[in-house]
């Protein structure tokens, strides 16, 4: 008998032994499973921050429009679309309205021709402000009342109400719809705070025992961005109003 013979199946033996798998280690299949763990919680992350960023600006787009066109329809027509000569005099100031209400439209022509957000009283996050609403502090003045007419806001998701923030500079025009007037205040200050100096909101802010002799508007919103540490503050003045029956405010044409 040939050694080639006698040889042929040990050697095809010890082939087949030398292709055979390796089982993993324990430590290796905990590694796997690990990592697919960190795959799907980052995919689940990925969708989240579109949900939060887009999709929610999505969702509250039709809350808003709802919102306005419904006030549009209990508000007086204004009798041409042009503008009229302001009033410095004292405006008319609207009634009190439940938690959650819609109770004025919020333009600011310095972000867009096309930017308007109801404002709502309160300032709950779910029946409020993540409607894609401006939100009203309670015990604030109201539009047109001598005080500090403070509203909060989204900068980001959720329609983000006040997401250009930033971009205002002193003089820029507010201007505010409500149903007997439009009522038109000029920005006096930005600046950051921490969220604990609430007396921003103060009838005169930053001193909370001093009566109120002039009318003001406030917004407040989360600074930086994606973050809670600080507030945006930014302060106007009123300046003017038009009766709503008689025309619109110069701005909005020019907007437009």
């Amino acid at each position: 008998m040939s050694t080639d013979t006698l040889d042929a199946p040990a050697g095809r033996a010890e082939r087949r032994k030398g292709t055979r798998r390796r089982r993993p280690t324990l430590g290796a299949r905990i590694a796997g499973v690990v990592g697919e763990l960190l795959l799907t919680a980052g995919l689940l992350l990925g969708l989240f921050v579109v949900w939060q960023v887009y999709w929610t600006d999505v969702e509250v787009a039709g809350d808003q429009t709802a919102a306005i066109d419904e006030m549009r329809q209990q508000f007086e027509a204004p009798a041409v679309e042009e503008p009229v000569e302001p009033r410095t005099d004292a405006p008319p100031v609207m009634e009190p309205v439940g938690e959650g209400e819609s109770l004025a439209i919020l333009h600011v022509p310095r972000w867009g021709a096309d930017y308007e957000v109801p404002i709502r009283e309160g300032v709950g996050m779910w029946d409020v402000l993540n409607t894609g609403a401006a939100g009203h502090y309670p015990g604030t003045a109201l539009p047109g009342d001598v005080g500090n007419f403070a509203l909060a806001g989204h900068r980001q998701s959720y329609g983000a109400a006040f997401a250009h923030v930033d971009k205002l500079q002193n003089g820029d025009r507010i201007i505010v719809e409500t149903a007997q007037a439009w009522l038109v205040y000029e920005v006096t200050d930005n600046y950051v705070v921490t969220p604990d100096e609430v007396d921003v909101v103060a009838p005169v802010p930053g001193d909370p025992a001093a009566a109120p002799t002039e009318r003001m508007i406030t917004f407040t919103t989360c600074h930086p961005l994606w973050s809670t540490r600080e507030r945006w503050i930014t302060h106007g003045q009123f300046v003017e109003w038009i009766p709503r029956g008689e025309g619109v405010p110069a701005d909005l044409v020019e907007e437009s």
